[in-house]
């Protein structure tokens, strides 16, 4: 059986690329060439790619980037976007629960809640990172984004859902936040790009930064840094705070020991 999060993304790739928190990619890239001081050597994995957003920019400035999804509409679409851009790019599905690469990349970016967050069991997210540790190379480096567990504790996420109703295609309704498990059980509904409606019981983990540090440093990273994550604006200079939505992830892996 397919979970939520599964078949929310089917045919739903165009519709998505129009959402409002999918406007901000060229910021974002921004941010990442600054992070690997803009060093076109470097090998690049965008886990959770979607449509390839953030692959297809960082390959149009130069960058060697793969892409994987487990959304095989997501994926077809990415692939389309860089064929009209005559980009060739290694678009893959691949579960990031159990990824095939070891000691390959220099640097991982799961940005927009790419995965992490939307699996069903707190173990999968480990996992997750589990796989990105394994397949950076030792010092390699780790940027993402995912739900801030500060904000629900201080403010209402359905309030916050209905101040985007009017921007964006997708609704998030009946938001239920359990404080035992920091995970909103809400009902989405979205429209694809067949034009059809889909109403889905959807549950997303929110992580304090507590528990992403003790996490990453579990599964081999050394150095975790974590900021307030603006859309399109992303900065070191953002200290998180409770009215941050989302979090920005820095992370080192650990150099071998020589």
């Amino acid at each position: 059986m397919k979970q939520w999060y599964e078949l929310l993304y089917e045919n739903y790739a165009k519709s998505y690329d129009q959402e409002p928190y999918a406007q901000g990619t060229i910021g974002e890239c921004d941010f990442i060439e600054n992070e690997i001081k803009h060093d076109k050597s470097l090998s690049i994995i965008d886990v959770g790619c979607g449509t390839g957003r953030h692959t297809i920019e960082l390959t149009t400035r130069g960058y060697n980037v793969i892409g994987i999804d487990l959304s095989e509409s997501q994926l077809k679409h990415a692939k389309e976007k860089a064929k009209a851009k005559n980009l060739q790019i290694d678009f893959a599905k691949h579960d990031a629960r159990n990824l095939p690469f070891n000691n390959q990349f220099d640097l991982a970016i799961m940005l927009c809640e790419g995965s992490f967050p939307l699996m069903e069991t707190d173990e999968m997210n480990y996992e997750i990172l589990k796989n990105i540790a394994a397949a950076l190379k030792p010092n390699g480096k780790f940027i993402f984004t995912t739900l801030n567990g500060l904000f629900p504790i201080h403010n209402s996420i359905e309030k916050f859902y209905d101040s985007s109703k009017e921007s964006g295609n997708t609704t998030c309704e009946k938001n239920g936040f359990d404080f035992m498990t920091f995970r909103d059980h809400n009902i989405v509904t979205v429209e694809d790009d067949l034009g059809n409606t889909k109403t889905l019981e959807a549950n997303q983990r929110y992580y304090i930064p507590p528990e992403i540090t003790w996490l990453l440093k579990t599964v081999g990273f050394s150095k975790v840094d974590i900021y307030g994550a603006k859309l399109g604006a992303y900065s070191r200079n953002d200290a998180l705070t409770a009215h941050d939505f989302e979090m920005l992830i820095i992370a080192d892996k650990r150099k071998l020991n020589v």
